[in-house]
This record gives structure tokens, C-alpha cells and sequence, in this order.
């Protein structure tokens, strides 16, 4: 589907189904104050939730690692490794440190371990030798939460690739032996699959079990490869939800139970005026069902294709609304990391709501290889590209690209070839047309700065930095916080079925869902979870969603 900025976009709705590769471990995980913390990137998309136990000022893993006890060299030396997004091979000198951070720097670090673009932990990881796509080559092998990663690296002969396997291996098994009695962070996926039992707040284990026979299904508003998103009726409320219903076996076997199970967990987790809720969670034999707020509204991306561009008060509107829930988030340790239109829906008054935490679009294929990623290149940051050490501030990042995309009409950055694309959003500096007005430019240029340090909103104010640039200066913040300022534009849904916003190749589908081969739907229960999903279910308060449509 083509749009006004000649972008391709494959979309579902804002309650999106998608596939995820996940392959990272760069901000890993070691022994700090983590409630939980999972990094996942789909070949060329990354999206990051980091839930803290308290509040920080920076989510940076080397500012966090600066603050452990000093750790003693066991290694160091220059290495090839390969990138994550852009496929070349990129000297950096490593330090293997006997607390198990492999760190790495563009040159050989004088004055202490400030700064390293690359950081993550050897601890539980497995190694393996591989001669492709090069000789004397390395990969790492480990699991960042829920999903296992590697990592690829390069040296000049066989001598030197087995001291630094062995110096790994060394650390690691130290690591173990250390610390027996603790939960490995990196395992075999058969192991993990045998031990997961993600524990979150309030699960349904008290009140009443849910399934699906307690609602009416009625238009189907999305649809992908793990399932569909369905509008239905609560019968014992008469209230009017989404509901997302997922293939598990589409999920156990592309390796999506993580991904699953952090959409869960944020969605439980998070409230706030602009996101959507999460109601309940529950599961059946063959499916995940998440029951979510339903807003009709449509996405911004369906409203922009149709006006070409936004006028500055409007985009001022969505993108404080935008930036309220990103600094809501941020507070609570929370990345969004995938911010674009296409998460971004409308409520029936016109208000945002940001939704899809975990999930993205599907089948969006990489370049002309048989790989695929989820989301679209044209949104992810420069220090993402890169593979350096990043935090809050790809999300003003992401809000610099949406904000420009609805005043200008189009991506700030792009280009079909996603070499090109990548090279630009590294390399060239944005443009603007003549039309903008100084403060949007001012505002704009700030967002979209490549060194996240110097971004706007990259400093120790997160947030409140953008709230304070000259083009938000008019914006009553609490008002708008209570949904007091009157939106632009009010969607003309004429009732709360009315999907006029969501596409019609959906909604003039079948609701029905193909019983498993073993029985009925609602064959396994609660009382019956698979070890994949031990926990999975949640009813949420009575409070948290407990209008109809026409009282929000």
C-alpha cells in the first residue's frame, strides 16, 4: 500500500498481528536492580521494554555497569564483528571482564570503560566455531530473557579464535561455579520452554475464568499471521472490547513466546490516558486471547493517507499527547521503541491512544533475501543502526520521524534500497519544505539530531526537555493530561460499531475460529496451561476499563 510519503507499508490495524525474529543481547541483562528486562530486535527492527524496579535517569546498560564494583581484564584485543542491521563486519576492541561483560570501543579505551558501543554478558552462553561467511569465525550463543540470540565475530587465525573461545568459556564456567543456586540467564530454548513461569500482578486465579464463550464476536478489524484482532461484545456487560486471538502453535514454533508474554506484561502493567488497556488475558487450547480496549477511531496512518499532510496545530496536538504517555512509560522503565503511525489509533472523540507493545506488522520483507522484519526500516534511529548502547532517546527519535511525517507529508529519510535508506539516516541531514514554520523546524531538528546525547530529550530531563521547546510552549500539559483540550478532529463514527476507519479487507471477513484438531475451543482452560504460557492469564480491575464506548 502506497501513502503520500511513497513509502510501502504493509498494514494490518492498530491492534496488529506480526512476526518477530529476535536476536539481541547487546544491553544485557547482568546483575543489576532489573525487575525484568527483555531486548528483542526482528532483523531489522528492534523494540525494547525495560521494567525496572525503580525509575532511573538513563536506561544506558554502560552507565549502569559503571556503577558495579571494578571488574579485572581477562582478555582484550581487537575483534570483527558483524552488525546487526547492516550486514558488514566492524573492527572493535573487546574487554572480557571476569564479571562476564564482553564490551567493545571503535579504539582501544585509555582512560577507564566509559562509553563501550557494544556490552553485553558471556554468563550461561554457549560458543561456536563457523567458517561462513568468514573463516576463523565465532558466534555467541545465548538467551536474553525469553529468546535465544547470537552473536557473530571475526578474527585472523585459528590460534587466536580459540584463546579468546577459551577465555570465554573460562569466564563463564567461573560465572556458574560462583553461582550456583541462581537462575541461569542463558539456556537451551528446550530447557527454558520446560522452566517458564513469567509471575506478574494480579492473575485470574481469583473471580470468575474467562473464555471465550463469554463474548459475542461481531467484525473481524485485523488480521496476520498468528491469528486475529476482533471486535466483540462482553455478554454479561454489554461492553464493547478488541480482542486479539493467537495461533500458539504460530507462536511456539517462530519463537514468539517472549514477545507474547511482554505484550502481556505491559499491558497489564501500564496505566494511562493514551495507551490502550489491557482487560483480560486469558487462553484456550490452541489460542492467546488478549481482551483490550477498543477505540474507533482509526489509525493516524488511515487519516494522514487521506489528508496528505496535517497542519501544525493538529500534529502539536498528537505530539503532546504522544510525548505525555513516552514520558509516562519512561517513568516506568518502559522503551516503546516502535513508535509510527501505524500504532497510533484515534478514540472516538479524537484523542490517542498508542497501542501494539510487542507485536508488529507482518511478512515485510528485508531487501530481496528470504528474511523478514517487522515494522518498517524508515523509523529506527541512528544508535540503533549502529549497534551502539542505547535508552529513552530513540523514542524522541521515533517522535521527531511521526511528527514530521504528518506536517511535511512524507518520511524525513527514504529510500527503497534500505542500504541507501540506512546510509541516510546516518548520514544525511533532514530537510525541511519552505512551509514549515521556524518553531517546527527548531523542534524537528532537535528530535531528529543523530547523536542521541546531544538529541532533544536525550539529557537527564527526558521528556520534560521536549515539553519545554518553544513549538509546545502554548500547551497547557494538565489539561491536556485530562483529556480537557478539545482534540482537532473528531472521527465521524456515527456508533460504536461503526469500523468505517479499520479496512474493509477485514472487516468483511468471518469471525469464526477454526476449532483445534482435539476438541472445542475452550478445551483447555486456566486450571489446564502449557508450560509456554504458565501465568499468562490476568483479569483486570473492574475500575481500569469499566465504561462503554459512548461513556468514554
Amino acid at each position: 500500500m502506497k501513502w503520500a510519503g511513497g513509502g510501502s507499508n504493509l498494514r494490518l490495524s492498530g491492534y496488529s498481528i506480526s512476526a518477530l525474529v529476535c536476536n539481541d543481547f547487546d544491553a544485557c541483562k547482568v546483575s543489576y536492580n532489573l525487575e525484568a528486562s527483555y531486548i528483542y530486535s526482528y532483523s531489522t527492527v528492534e523494540h525494547i521494554l525495560i521494567k525496572m524496579s525503580t525509575p532511573v535517569n538513563s536506561l544506558s546498560q554502560s552507565e549502569m555497569m559503571m556503577s558495579q564494583p571494578p571488574a579485572t581484564i581477562v582478555k582484550e584485543g581487537w575483534l570483527l564483528k558483524r552488525g546487526e542491521h547492516i550486514k558488514n563486519w566492524r573492527p572493535r576492541y573487546f574487554l572480557l571482564l571476569d564479571n562476564g561483560a564482553l564490551i567493545g570501543f571503535k579504539s582501544k579505551p585509555e582512560h577507564g570503560f566509559d562509553d563501550p558501543l557494544n556490552n553485553f554478558t558471556v554468563k550461561g552462553c554457549q560458543l561456536m566455531k563457523a567458517d561462513r561467511p568468514k573463516p576463523y569465525t565465532f558466534i555467541i550463543r545465548g538467551l536474553q530473557w525469553t529468546t535465544v540470540i547470537e552473536r557473530t565475530f571475526h578474527v585472523e587465525s585459528e590460534k587466536e579464535r580459540e584463546e579468546w573461545m577459551q577465555a570465554i568459556q573460562y569466564v563463564a564456567d567461573r560465572l556458574q561455579e560462583q553461582e550456583p543456586d541462581q537462575d541461569v540467564e542463558m539456556m537451551e530454548q528446550d530447557e527454558l520452554m520446560g522452566r517458564l513461569n513469567i509471575s506478574t500482578r494480579t492473575s485470574s486465579s481469583k473471580g470468575r475464568k474467562i473464555t471465550l464463550d463469554n463474548f459475542e464476536f461481531l467484525k473481524v478489524l485485523g488480521k496476520g499471521t498468528f491469528g486475529k484482532v476482533i471486535l466483540c461484545r462482553e455478554k454479561s456487560t454489554n461492553l464493547l472490547f478488541a480482542i486479539k486471538v493467537l495461533k500458539k502453535e504460530v507462536i511456539i514454533a517462530k519463537d514468539e513466546v517472549a514477545h507474547t508474554l511482554t505484550e502481556n506484561r505491559v499491558l497489564r502493567n501500564t496505566n494511562h490516558p493514551f495507551l490502550i488497556s489491557l482487560k483480560y488475558s486469558f487462553q484456550t487450547a490452541d489460542r492467546l486471547c488478549f481482551v483490550m480496549e477498543y477505540v474507533n477511531g482509526g489509525e493516524l496512518f488511515f487519516h494522514l493517507s487521506r489528508d496528505r499532510i496535517f497542519s501544525e496545530e493538529r500534529t502539536r496536538f498528537y505530539g503532546a499527547e504522544i510525548l505525555l504517555a513516552l514520558d509516562y512509560l519512561h517513568s516506568e522503565g518502559i522503551i516503546y521503541r516502535d513508535l509510527k503511525l501505524e500504532n497510533l489509533l484515534l478514540d472516538k472523540e479524537g484523542h490517542i491512544k498508542i497501542a501494539d507493545f510487542g507485536l508488529c506488522k507482518e511478512d515485510i520483507s528485508y531487501g530481496t533475501t528470504t528474511k523478514t522484519f517487522c515494522g518498517t526500516p524508515e523509523y529506527l534511529a541512528p544508535e540503533v543502526l549502529e549497534d551502539t548502547d542505547y535508552g529513552r532517546a530513540v523514542d524522541w527519535w521515533g517522535l521527531g520521524v511521526v511528527m514530521y511525517e504528518m506536517m511535511c507529508g512524507r518520511l524525513p529519510f527514504y529510500n527503497r534500497d534500505h542500504d541507501i535508506l540506512f546510509e541516510l539516516i546516518l548520514i544525511e541531514e533532514v530537510k525541511f519544505p519552505k512551509s514549515l514554520s521556524p518553531e517546527a523546524r527548531s523542534l524537528l531538528s532537535g528530535l531528529l539530531i543523530k547523536d542521541p546525547k546531544k538529541r532533544l530529550g536525550g539529557g537527564l530531563e527526558d521528556a520534560k526537555e521536549v515539553m519545554m521547546d518553544p513549538f509546545f510552549r502554548s500547551m497547557p500539559w494538565q489539561d491536556l493530561l485530562e483529556k480537557k483540550v478539545t482534540p482537532p478532529f473528531k472521527p465521524q463514527v456515527t456508533s460504536d460499531t461503526d469500523t468505517r476507519y479499520f479496512d474493509k479487507e477485514f472487516t468483511g471477513e468471518t469471525v469464526e475460529l477454526t476449532p483445534p484438531n482435539n476438541g472445542p475451543l475452550n478445551s483447555i482452560t486456566e486450571e489446564l496451561e502449557q508450560p509456554y504460557f504458565q501465568q499468562f492469564s490476568f483479569h483486570g480491575s473492574t475500575g481500569t476499563l469499566g465504561k462503554s464506548i459512548d461513556q468514554q
